[in-house]
């Protein structure tokens, strides 16, 4: 059983992308000495003042995301500007989810990301 410890960080004024790179690394358990990628090792993080996250270039207006339910014609799209206004900290959960590798340990190395 890995010892598990909480990070606590301050998203104020962070770049999107390189905060989340960070927070993959920790989820993870990479910045730990006895890193295996087949084991979850990773630790809690917390993060405060998601609403004052910076994104560079025009993202703001021209990122959109995607999502489809699997029957015809039910392709929805939500703009960047709209999700950040309403629910900031789902976007940062979308990018750190997205840094994630893609196997069994994903889904339960995001249940660690927590939102003050």
């Amino acid at each position: 059983m890995t010892e598990r410890q909480t990070h606590t960080i301050d998203a104020a004024d962070r770049i999107l992308g390189r905060l989340a790179t960070e927070i993959a690394v920790l989820l993870r358990g990479k910045h730990k000495p006895g890193f295996q990628p087949n084991q979850d090792c990773g630790d809690f993080v917390v993060i405060k003042n998601v609403g004052r996250i910076k994104v560079s270039g025009n993202k703001m207006e021209q990122k959109k995301y995607y999502s489809h339910s699997g029957y015809p014609g039910a392709l929805k799209v939500i703009s960047f500007k709209k999700l950040f206004e309403s629910q900031p900290q789902e976007v940062l959960r979308k990018t750190v989810f997205g840094m994630l590798p893609t196997n069994k340990l994903r889904s339960i190395q995001i249940k660690r990301l927590q939102f003050e």
